[in-house]
């Protein structure tokens, strides 16, 4: 923000320490000025915007090239206290032929800047490629590999497998002993199970319409608010797809990610607003 601009109003600051926050992926998309950006908004002030109607951002970039130490500060400073960023890992490591293998990059990544983004840093999501099977050993050195805190602040990692042969009990096992979550996603093309294996949940919601206002129809908002609402209170909602019917015990409330990615993206983040309210 630069002097003489006029302030942005924080429509979040009372609700955004809840457990439940509802964002986005990204903030930079044509589509959205002149429809979730006010009309005239310069494009240097999108981030702004969005921090203070949004509780979460998913940031994309960071899956193609890692960004500078400099760039992360700049994004933590245009944000208020309580906004968290997410963040994909680069698909380097994801991709690598062998996870054993890719922990330098890894390494590289978190240890090359992420500490600036402070307590605006939330889960780092590792999603990997479709052909990527499930090979029990290799799986496991990876999450091994997975650092545990930076710069004493414990770090959250989040698994995106994008493969049927995950949908196994021994990846369940295996992720579990890690305390390691995997995203749900409501995509047709992908895996989708709702098994908890971590002490968060991360959910990826990929089905916005464009004829709905607010991405996903008021029912179907109703729901997702509901299970939210059933997560965040330590709960696991009944009507979600599972691999195994064993539940993780789990009595105490839980944070819970949910972004509206991809899909009809232009209603994206009305479909995210909608949903935080409902939660709020």
């Amino acid at each position: 923000m630069k002097a003489g601009d006029p302030p942005i109003a924080d429509e979040l600051a009372d609700r955004r320490d809840k457990h439940v926050k509802a964002g986005i992926g990204g903030w930079n998309f044509a589509p959205w000025r002149d429809n979730f950006y006010p009309k005239g908004l310069p494009q240097r002030r999108e981030l702004e915007y969005a921090s203070r109607h949004l509780a979460t951002l998913e940031i994309n970039s960071t899956f193609y090239r890692a960004q500078t130490p400099r760039v992360y500060a700049k994004w933590r400073d245009e944000t208020p206290p309580g906004f968290v960023f997410s963040l994909k890992a680069p698909r380097q490591v994801a991709e690598h032929r062998k996870l054993a293998s890719a922990g330098a990059v890894m390494r590289a990544f978190v240890f090359g800047g992420l500490a600036e983004f402070g307590n605006r840093l939330g889960p780092i999501v590792w999603q990997f490629p479709p052909t990527r099977a499930f090979e029990h050993d290799d799986f496991a050195a990876f999450l091994d590999l997975l650092p545990h805190e930076l710069n004493g602040q414990p770090l959250r990692h989040v698994l995106e497998v994008r493969h049927a042969g995950f949908l196994c009990p021994e990846y369940l096992v295996l992720a579990r002993a890690h305390g390691t979550p995997s995203v749900f996603t409501d995509s047709q093309e992908y895996p989708s199970f709702a098994d908890l294996t971590g002490d968060f949940v991360y959910a990826r919601l990929m089905c916005s319409r464009a004829e709905e206002s607010d991405g996903y129809p008021a029912h179907e908002l109703d729901v997702w608010a509901e299970r939210a609402r059933t997560w965040a209170a330590g709960g696991e909602p009944n009507d979600l797809p599972r691999i195994a019917d064993a539940r993780v015990a789990h009595t105490t409330p839980r944070d819970v990610f949910i972004h509206f990615i991809s899909s009809a993206k232009q209603r994206n983040p009305a479909a995210a607003m909608a949903l935080q309210r409902r939660v709020g």
